[in-house]
């Protein structure tokens, strides 16, 4: 689910700064939140039962 996130907030960040040009500091935020699910995805990982 993370990974899921995280591929459509790079994606959205993306599509943001290089399609409208836009550099904001809220376009920015997409990268950090997509970075954050990254490492959260890697760090709760599946676990075995």
């Amino acid at each position: 689910m993370f990974l899921i996130l995280a591929v459509v907030l790079v994606l959205l960040w993306l599509g943001g700064f290089f399609v409208l040009h836009v550099s904001s500091f809220l376009i920015h935020l997409l990268l950090i939140f997509a970075l954050i699910s990254i490492i959260m995805n890697f760090v709760s990982g599946r676990r075995a039962v």
